[in-house]
Formats: structure tokens, C-alpha cells, sequence
């Protein structure tokens, strides 16, 4: 990533739209090309911007949620799904974003009276993961929010049909391809507002004076044609409840 940064800043690029790890790898390259966050965690406690309403840097652009996470959430949605749920695994990775939303997890498990079993990926060894924590035997699974496990949600969704595992995701767009559950925002929908800051930026709009924009509207989105495959039947009150319901 600093490398790849480093070239862009050679390269004399106007605006350089950064998610998750190459935030920070942006931010060490230069401190006068814009950078665009897409989808930032915690910006403040990173550094990245001063305060979200006035960044003061040359960076600026969408968080993925007010609070920088919505782990807590995720995790009280899938219990409730699966009531009998005791042994949870978390799918994770060695990214920064990925260790902070492990904390946040362990916290909400205590509250929820769950056992987590968390599983880091190496590299894309997707079927030893899988092999851990079926031989941990948990219940059901967690997808940690993050841009690489997004890149291989087809290698995820497949392995979790396979151990009849049933997981919630990050995005909407992640169960409208066959994973069971998802509570968050759209990722087409924050693609667009980082094209806008983008497009703001490149109309002469300094960075520094842009505030960091936060969603205001999370989906609960359930895939009911996935819950029947794995012969699960999901209650009646959470499908009221959920914003799409795929059949």
C-alpha cells in the first residue's frame, strides 16, 4: 500500500480515493493531493481528519457509520435469527479495521450471553478458515466489515452454504448474491457520495472545509430463498422488521 500510494503522489494525480488500509497509506504519501476516504472508520482517533464537521487536512469524505462500526448491531441481528446460536466464529482479517470491530464484538458477546470464535484469513485460504471453525463448532458466522473479505464474497458465501453456516454480512449487495443477512448501508449508495466529494473537490472545493459525511439510513436486508436452503426458519418479528426481504 505505501508503495502504490507513493507512486500515485509521483504520478501528480489530482484527487486519490482511498478505502479501509490505503487511508492511512494516502495520508503517510502527502499532505496536499486530496484524499477521499471511502468508507472511513474512526477518522478521528486515526488522525485522519481533525473533527468530522471540519477536517482541516486535505482529507475528508463518507464514513461507513456514525460511530465508525456498527458491529453491536450485526451481532444482536444474527443472535436473534438464531436464537439456539451459543458459539459464534467472527471471519477476520489482519487489517486495522478488521482488529478494532473485534473489540467491539467481544463486548457485544458478553452482553448477548455468546461465545465468539474469531478466525483470521490468510490471505485467501478461505477453506482452511472455514475448516477452523467448523472444527471450533460454531453456529453461525460473522463477516467482519472489510474491503478484502468484500472481494471475495462469492469464495465466502459459497464456503458458508457449503457448512450450512448461517452469517450476516456487511452489505446488501452481499446478500443479493446468496448470503443470508446484512444490516448496514448500500455499498452502490456510498460509492456515489464518495463520486460527489470527488466531483466537489475536482470543482475547486478544498478538502479541508468539506465535513466528512455520515449515512443516515441502515437496511436490514434477509435472504428468506438462503434461509430455507439451510432449512432455517427465520422469526416472523425480524422479518417485519427488515427493510428488504429477498424470496
Amino acid at each position: 500500500m505505501p508503495a502504490l500510494a507513493r507512486e500515485l503522489v509521483q504520478l501528480r494525480v489530482d484527487v486519490i480515493v482511498a478505502v479501509s488500509e490505503a487511508i492511512r497509506a494516502a495520508k503517510h504519501a502527502t499532505v496536499t493531493i486530496p484524499i477521499v476516504m471511502g468508507f472511513g472508520f474512526n477518522p478521528v482517533e486515526q488522525g485522519f481528519v481533525a473533527s468530522l464537521g471540519r477536517p482541516r487536512g486535505n482529507i475528508t469524505g463518507v464514513l461507513y457509520a456514525p460511530e465508525g462500526q456498527l458491529v453491536s448491531k450485526r451481532l444482536e441481528l444474527l443472535k436473534e435469527a438464531i436464537p439456539r446460536a451459543m458459539r459464534i466464529a467472527v471471519l477476520a482479517t489482519r487489517e486495522s479495521d478488521s482488529k478494532a470491530q473485534l473489540f467491539s464484538a467481544q463486548k457485544a458477546a458478553s452482553t448477548l450471553g455468546v461465545k465468539l470464535v474469531v478466525v483470521e484469513v490468510q490471505g485467501t485460504d478461505y477453506e482452511r478458515a472455514f475448516a477452523t471453525i467448523v472444527a471450533e463448532w460454531a453456529e453461525a458466522l460473522f463477516v467482519a466489515s472489510s474491503s478484502i473479505l468484500n472481494r471475495d464474497r462469492t469464495q465466502i458465501i459459497e464456503r458458508a452454504a457449503q457448512y450450512r453456516l448461517p452469517a450476516m454480512y456487511e452489505w446488501r449487495e452481499q446478500v443479493e448474491v446468496g448470503g443470508l443477512m446484512s444490516y448496514g448501508s448500500s455499498l452502490v449508495g456510498l460509492s456515489r457520495r464518495v463520486a460527489a466529494y470527488v466531483d466537489r473537490i475536482l470543482k475547486g472545493a478544498n478538502p479541508a472545509d468539506l465535513p466528512v459525511e455520515r449515512p443516515t439510513s441502515y437496511d436490514l436486508v434477509i435472504n428468506v430463498k438462503t434461509a430455507k436452503a439451510l432449512g432455517l426458519t427465520i422469526p416472523p418479528s425480524l422479518l417485519q422488521r427488515a427493510d428488504q426481504v429477498i424470496e
